[in-house]
């Protein structure tokens, strides 16, 4: 079940986001603004789903593995296979 959730969250982390805000107390005291929630929501948010999970899961300390899962992360949001998901018409 948490391999499907954690899938799920690849696909859709808006979504996920959303869940969390609306089902959870999941980022309750989180971020000193809601402004930083609302732009990773909109910008980045599987690297907001990263973070929010390293300071829950790991008391917000960033050693070897948080590291390397927030450079994952923007991996994903940045990536420009992330933005392509129209299909190309042929040329020509």
């Amino acid at each position: 079940m948490p391999c499907l959730f954690a899938i799920f969250a690849l696909a859709t982390p808006r979504l996920v986001i959303l869940c969390l805000y609306f089902l959870s107390n999941w980022f309750n005291g989180l971020f000193p603004t809601p402004l930083y929630a609302i732009l990773g929501f909109i910008f980045l948010p599987t690297t907001l789903l990263w973070y929010t999970a390293v300071v829950h899961w790991f008391g917000g300390q960033w050693t070897l593995w948080p590291v390397i899962g927030l450079v994952i992360a923007l991996a994903i949001d940045v990536s420009p296979a992330s933005h392509r998901r129209r299909v190309r018409a042929p040329v020509d």
